[in-house]
């Protein structure tokens, strides 16, 4: 038997791997989520990602009110697509010192939910945020990750009491329960909210087809507000182009393995 294309480079790309996901996943993005879950399809060919679900964005677009929303989570679900829970609300409105304020102010619009949240505040909505997942698409979450990829110590120390399987940061993935880093190395994402993070964000992805080839294990992240800006998108574009050569897109889970 001949392979097909789809067979041919997952040989060809033995066992480097590709991990992309769709952040802020959730009833108030449901245009913008549905656009990018076409490129990334035709880009890796099949729903080979992962999302990010926020169970009720900025407290204003609760999932559990939403059932048509709820309909195609578990379509994408039963399609092959990993769910992981992305917070709760993904909204920090804790009071920062020290590095913590530095990093709520200069590395996140607002949005580190998990970075103040004592051990057990963090934990509650871990809980909560995992049954909630769970309900709606009929199978255990794929893990945790805290938007904007910040964790307090809180945060950090209920992970592994939270039953989640996986968990990741801007510079690794680990086993949520053992702390055991599974993969390494920075993720490639966009920015939107300025221009001057825009450009930013379109040289590091440049940078990073260029030097992140060699890496067992490349993650690119996308946002739903990826798609206001078109050269964004061509970047996305370009990047997942580029490491699906390279890389086999896969799932989370394999990396447990």
């Amino acid at each position: 038997m001949t392979p097909s294309n789809g067979d041919k480079r997952l040989l060809a790309n033995g066992d480097k791997r590709l991990l992309a996901s769709i952040h802020d996943v959730g009833p108030g993005f449901e245009s913008q989520v549905e656009q990018l879950c076409g490129l990334l399809e035709r880009r890796l060919g099949g729903p080979r990602f992962a999302m990010l679900v926020v169970p009720d964005h900025w407290g204003r677009h609760p999932l559990r009110a939403d059932q048509a929303f709820q309909s195609k989570l578990r379509a994408w679900s039963d399609a092959g697509v990993e769910m992981f829970v992305h917070g709760w609300f993904h909204r920090d409105t804790a009071e920062h010192s020290g590095a913590a304020r530095f990093k709520a102010r200069h590395l996140t619009a607002g949005e580190g939910e998990f970075l103040g949240l004592d051990e057990a505040a963090a934990l509650q909505r871990m809980r909560d945020g995992k049954a909630l997942v769970e309900d709606v698409i009929g199978r255990p979450a794929a893990g945790f990750i805290a938007p904007a990829w910040l964790y307090g110590e809180g945060a950090r120390a209920a992970l592994r009491q939270a039953g989640f399987a996986l968990a990741e940061d801007h510079w690794k993935v680990w086993d949520a329960g053992s702390g055991a880093v599974l993969a390494s190395g920075p993720v490639v994402t966009w920015a939107s909210r300025s221009r001057m993070r825009t450009a930013s964000s379109l040289a590091f992805a440049a940078l990073a087809r260029r030097v992140l080839a060699p890496m067992r294990t490349v993650r690119v992240a996308v946002h739903p507000g990826d798609v206001t800006k078109p050269s964004l998108i061509a970047s996305i574009d370009a990047t997942l182009r580029r490491f699906a050569r390279t890389h086999r897109p896969s799932r989370y889970a394999e990396i447990l393995r």
